[in-house]
């Protein structure tokens, strides 16, 4: 996508030096055929001229000429190696002179290549020794005269290999691309450039009229010589270039590139193994804690056996039987009660729990009205309720670095443009299973169709229609600048016949840079690789894939995009109904996209899944029905069933959901679909929990007790836990709303909120529910029709309703669970499994990556998942990166321009030379080439030798190149050294400029003549369409320009850790280059300001778990008053985290906001399977192992069935959804944290808490009354 990018200026700047080189080599004398001597010259004068316009030489030979003192200055002005006689004329000198500088801008900021490359040229047109190395090898006859239709060249190889070494690293910014590639079509040796250089061309065509055969070697008893005048060096102390044009220039040789930087590799070698550090380091821990472990319990077995006996005698003296707290609890006025100093605030909870269970109990109509009126007050908000579907809005945090470094590039410089993409692909052979080249002669008559299609695509905005052309990006002219390879026909299929089909595409990909026909249609050059895919190398004609980029131009409202998203849409249009079918028929595949494409999808989204939403309700519903319940007898079904208890419970919590999004609609905040379908679930999924509590707290309850003290001494025994887990679930949500990523931070504060209304709602309206359900059961009223009344049956009225009965889960955690994980040896193999999977998580933590794919975040039938395979696969270029350059102060006294610039004289240390070493080590820094700059091109531009380029009239306004109009009529085949410029002169003399710069003010007067003017044969470096807007003008008159960028790329990025890594690369780069230059530079990407949050992700988790971590602990520690108790619930909570990372490294779950925000919850949620056992254990009595059965005992079964099911329930419907986020990040991680929490509250917190749990209150309290009774009989 990011590929266009810098072509825009470059233009027929190729074509323009190979026609130089042509009509140089033109220019010469004659031979006589055999003659080779000094002072003679082998070609002299014009013959003739071909079509084209490209003039011949004479082939005769004759004696070298003095030239005039005029015509000599001339010479020496450009061929300073020539002194005395010359062989050419003044004409031929002019037209060597004309054709030379358009190679010029390409090299000139490279004085030492630019000077080696003038003299290959200048020894061949005027050397007065020229017969000495060139000889005539064939004639032609035009216009009735001989002229040069072939010569040798006899060439030292030490100048052939001194001027390639010299020119083979100078940039040409423009394309982002070495000169090389424009001025020697690519060559990689000095064999290759000489070769391209010698080639004849027809008419017509760039190039030699002429064929040039560079031979590096004289035949024996030839008379010749080579021409072997010196080759500078690009280190040369006088001519030497920067070291982003002469990387080996001793001045650089102490700035090599950084070394790649590398990941830590620590590891140990274990016999044939290799391992990690971190990993080896946990073993030996493992190790450690396994045999203290062992060692610790059986010392402690010893201790527990003597301590049994002790605490067996005093619980038959106390008379009472079996230890079970339920009966503490349930009975206010025992005498055991009383015994038992509670801690203040779970006192005070006690008594408040107790007096507000009464009051419900006996008001429950109140309760009820007066809970409902408050959540329906705030559902009132929906009213106002908003989705956000942009995507920056909901991944990019306020105050983001990327967001206001976005803000900063589109209102100074412009806005990246939108992109509309189309890739076609060839299928896989069954037989050889490669794919096979789309370059074709059917695929691209068929491409043809295809643009033929999208030309005519009419949109209607607001009343007017919208074409492509409207909207398209047009650099340097009327022509979109669409990227395909069509553009190597001029996008017109008439031209496919007559430059030669598939034939001269493959051409064109060859010499893309400098063959005019192969010029895009827009007037620059088209790199294959930003038009074809699934090639490797340079390979382009083995290309598997056309890619079709339509560019378009992007505006930073939404109005001003308004026309482009009318396009848009009807583009897709197209594509769905009329390419696809087409592409099917011709056994290829296509993938599209368009830049509102991601936001179409989200919109599509949020309401795929209604289904999904009801079906998980309805699920719900039916298994709250059927575990609220109590079905003793099938004859009592009716009335015993709960289904309209656990209808209201389901609407209870749709209630708290609506609330809550009514709340935060009301005061401004949009919903998400996060919001919209994950919310209903996890709300469903923990407000269940504590009803089934609840309910199951008031069936213990015996029935002789009036009904309002068996809801009261309900709400005592079950509410301080179902607060605790309620807070702590709300304080986890809360932390939550610090992630910096919108979507995650609303969906927490959504998730809090509705949270909090559930548990009030719980505790308000579900027990005056529960209320009106004893009553209609005790009144033997049928469930759902409450109005009619049944006869009693002869067991009694009450008989199987709401009765203390024990279930098949009690009785199982009572007779078969509780007893196994109290033997010594099923604890241990337990404890050493827990705490090995624990380490093992940890290790595996570090190969969690960050990021978010794209294509998890839209629905699994979405078009876009196939585009994005589709880019990964094929696409061989990266992002564009800029380096955007803050307040540039281009004031003579200042340094900036030779701190930014890499043109000769620039600091070697300088911005785009730093850029070029980077670009060096690819695979670290992820910079692919160096940068395009406007400062380089301009000050080339404004250069003397640049005397085709920056010219003035006689009354000092600009003057265009000769081959641009008014100089030269666009109706001109060829035009010539007159006309209306030809009084036309440079813009400045050396003596003009300071050490080769500008001054001030010649700065500020020319730099808007650069960025005006065109492109063209005569000046490559006209700075229109390449850096029309990599300069922002604004109040640029006071010496200093607010923004400026240099464009390059990025290496191709194809995982979610090469885009977090490309970015941390380039804003370390860009932070040590502004400390070293003190100037303020950042790197822009337009994928920047969705993966900032990525380069801390890391930090940001820790952080945020350690909160709610930390939060948790104070909760419980406040309400329990037990620092030890506490310390065990942190330890279990915190093993859960770091077994469900774990987990995600696993099933290759990445870090990101949303994993985030579900890591911190699942601190709250895992809560529930932990508090509620923890409180049970410590209102038991017994030594640790007893109390520990007597808590699986008495709450085992509500946490497995109130709890784990409910969740699962919940959960697992998620596993339907048709968002790929939800399937990936709600149910693996929600299912893996239930069974993770399952494990751990009802397995390795009873054992811990058997070996290590905090003592019993109670204990210790009668063992004092004891003594003290005990003393009073002895006295």
């Amino acid at each position: 996508m990011a590929s266009f990018l810098g072509c825009f200026a470059a233009v027929h700047v190729v074509i323009l030096f190979a026609s130089l080189l042509g009509a140089e080599k033109t220019g010469s004398g004659v031979t006589n055929g055999e003659r080779h001597s000094e002072e003679y010259c082998a070609m002299y004068d014009i013959c003739g001229e071909r079509s084209d316009g490209k003039v011949l030489n004479c082939p005769y030979g004759s004696q070298s000429v003095k030239p005039d003192e005029l015509f000599s200055a001339k010479i020496q002005s450009l061929c300073p190696t020539i002194r005395g006689n010359v062989c050419c004329t003044e004409a031929q000198f002019d037209t060597l002179r004309a054709q030379v500088q358009q190679a010029i801008p390409f090299l000139v900021g490279c004085p030492s290549c630019l000077r080696n490359f003038l003299n290959l040229f200048c020894e061949l047109s005027c050397s007065p020794n020229q017969s000495l190395f060139i000889n005539v090898t064939s004639t032609a006859e035009v216009g009735g005269n001989l002229t040069v239709d072939g010569i040798d060249y006899y060439l030292s190889e030490t100048f052939g290999e001194g001027l390639y070494k010299s020119c083979k690293d100078v940039k040409f910014g423009t394309m982002n691309t070495r000169a090389i590639e424009f001025v020697g079509g690519g060559a990689k040796n000095s064999k290759e450039w000489l070769a391209f250089i010698g080639q004849k061309t027809p008419p017509g065509f760039p190039g030699s009229p002429y064929a040039i055969n560079f031979k590096l070697s004289i035949p024996d008893s030839s008379e010749m010589k080579l021409m072997d005048v010196p080759a500078y060096s690009c280190g040369d102390t006088l001519l030497g270039c920067s070291c982003g044009d002469c990387p080996l220039s001793p001045v650089c040789s102490n700035l090599e590139p950084p070394t790649p930087h590398k990941e830590d590799s620590c590891s140990i070698i274990v016999g044939p193994l290799k391992v990690k550090c971190v990993d080896f380091s946990l073993v030996i821990v493992f190790i450690l804690l396994v045999s203290a472990l062992v060692g610790w319990t059986l010392f402690h077995q010893r201790r527990e056996r003597k301590a049994t006996a002790s605490t067996e005698s005093l619980l038959k003296f106390m008379g009472e039987g079996e230890a079970d707290s339920r009966n503490i609890i349930m009975d206010g006025k025992a005498s055991l009660m009383n015994r038992i100093k509670l801690p203040t605030v779970q006192s005070y909870m006690s008594n408040f729990y107790r007096q507000y269970g009464t009051k419900v109990a006996r008001n429950p109509t109140l309760v009820l009205c007066s809970s409902l009126a408050v959540v329906l007050v705030l559902c009132v908000g929906l009213i106002r309720i908003k989705v956000e579907t942009k995507p920056d809005k909901l991944w990019v945090g306020q105050g983001s670095k990327a967001a206001e470094e976005k803000q900063f590039f589109d209102s100074h410089l412009a806005p990246f443009y939108r992109i509309e993409q189309l890739i076609l692909a060839t299928l896989p052979d069954p037989k050889h299973d490669k794919k096979p080249s789309i370059v074709t002669d059917e695929n691209i008559q068929l491409l043809f169709e295809i643009q033929n299609k999208v030309d005519g695509i009419s949109a209607n905005s607001s009343g007017s229609v919208v074409s492509l052309t409207d909207i398209c990006m047009k650099p340097l002219g009327q022509d979109c600048a669409t990227q395909s390879v069509l553009q190597y026909f001029k996008m017109d299929p008439e031209n496919y016949d007559y430059y030669g089909g598939v034939q001269h595409v493959e051409y064109c990909f060859q010499h893309y840079t400098s063959a005019d026909t192969c010029l895009s249609a827009f007037e620059a050059p088209l790199d294959p690789s930003t038009a074809l895919g699934g090639f490797f190398d340079n390979n382009y004609t083995e290309a598997s894939a056309f890619v079709v980029t339509y560019p378009v131009n992007n505006a930073i409202d939404e109005e001003g995009n308004a026309k482009a998203v009318a396009w848009e849409k009807a583009f897709i249009k197209l594509v769905e109904e009329e390419l696809l079918p087409m592409m099917h028929s011709r056994n290829l595949t296509l993938s599209y996209s368009s830049e509102s494409s991601i936001e179409e999808e989200l919109k599509r989204e949020s309401t795929a899944d209604v289904v999904t939403v009801i079906v998980s309700y309805a699920v719900m519903f039916a298994y709250i029905s059927v575990t609220l319940g109590d079905v003793p007898y099938l004859s009592t079904f009716y009335v015993s069933s709960k289904v309209l208890l656990g209808l209201s419970g389901v609407v209870l919590v749709m209630l708290s959901v609506l609330g809550s999004v009514g709340f935060f609609s009301a005061v401004g905040v949009k919903s998400t679909l996060i919001i919209m379908e994950v919310i209903p679930f996890l709300v469903l999924a923990v407000g269940v929990d504590n009803m089934c509590i609840l309910v199951h707290a008031v069936k213990w309850q015996s029935l002789e007790l009036p009904l309002d003290e068996r809801i009261s001494n309900a709400l005592v025994e079950v509410g301080p836990s179902i607060t605790l887990a309620s807070l702590s679930e709300i304080l986890a949500f809360a932390v939550g709303s610090f992630t910096p990523m919108p979507a995650c931070r609303v969906f927490s504060m959504f998730a809090a909120l509705a949270v909090l209304l559930d548990f009030f709602l719980q505790i308000t309206a579900f027990v005056a529910l529960i209320v009106f359900d004893c009553r209609r059961s005790e009144d033997n009223r049928i469930d759902c029709f409450p109005c009619i009344k049944v006869p009693s049956s002869s067991g009694g009225p009450n008989e199987g309703i709401y009765q203390r009965r024990s279930s098949l889960l009690a009785r199982y955690m009572k007779e078969v669970h509780a007893p196994i994980l109290g033997l010594w040896g099923v604890q241990i193999v337990i404890i050493v499994i827990f705490v090995g999977f624990a380490l093992a998580s940890i290790a595996l933590c570090t190969r969690i990556e960050s990021g978010l794919e794209q294509k998890i975040v839209l629905p699994r039938d979405s078009y876009l998942q196939g585009y994005f395979n589709n880019v990964s696969e094929y696409l061989r270029i990266g992002p564009p990166l800029y380096f955007v350059v803050e307040d540039y102060n281009y004031c003579l006294e200042s340094r900036h321009t030779n701190q930014l610039c890499s043109i000769s004289q620039c600091d070697s240390n300088s911005l785009l030379n730093e850029i070029s070493r980077a670009s060096l080590i690819p695979e670290s820094s992820y910079i692919a080439k160096p940068a395009a700059s406007w400062l380089d091109d301009f000050l080339v531009w404004i250069s003397p030798e640049a005397f085709g380029c920056c010219r003035k009239f006689i009354n000092g306004t600009y003057c265009p190149p000769d081959d641009q109009p008014p100089c030269c009529s666009p109706d001109e085949d060829y035009c010539g050294l007159g006309g209306v410029c030809k009084d036309c002169t440079t813009c400045f003399l050396h003596s003009d400029l300071i050490n080769n710069r500008p001054s001030t003010v010649q700065f500020r007067e020319k730099l808007p003549w650069f960025l005006n003017a065109l492109p063209s044969a005569d000046c490559a470096k006209g700075g229109h369409g390449a850096y029309t807007n990599s300069v922002d003008l604004n109040g640029y008159e006071t010496g200093v320009i607010q923004a400026s960028e240099f464009r390059t790329y990025h290496t191709p990025l194809n995982k979610q850790g090469d885009y977090v890594n490309a970015m941390r690369a380039a804003r370390e780069f860009s932070s040590r280059i502004s400390d070293s230059l003190k100037i303020n530079i950042f790197p822009y990407s337009v994928f920047y300001i969705f993966f900032e949050q990525y380069l801390d992700i890391w930090r940001i988790a820790l952080i945020n778990i350690a909160i709610a971590l930390g939060a948790i602990f104070i909760v419980c520690l406040l309400i329990t008053s037990s620092f030890w108790s506490s310390a065990i619930i942190l330890l279990v909570l915190l093993m859960i985290v770091v077994d469900l990372m774990g987990i995600m490294a696993v099933l290759d779950i990445q870090l990101n906001a949303v994993s985030v925000v579900n890591l911190i919850m699942s601190i709250g949620i895992a809560v529930e399977f932990c508090v509620h056992i923890a409180h049970a254990f410590l209102a038991s009595q017994g030594d640790r192992s007893h109390r520990a059965k007597q808590a699986l005992s008495t709450m085992g079964a509500s946490v497995l069935s109130g709890i784990t099911f409910t969740k699962l329930v919940g959960v697992i419907v998620l596993c339907f959804s048709r968002s790929e986020i939800f399937v990936v990040y709600y149910f693996q991680m929600y299912l893996a944290l239930i069974i993770i929490g399952f494990l751990h509250g009802l397995i390795f917190l009873p054992v811990i808490l058997s070996i290590v749990g905090p003592p019993s209150r109670r204990i210790v309290m009668e063992r004092q009354e004891d003594e003290a009774s005990a003393s009073s009989q002895l006295s």
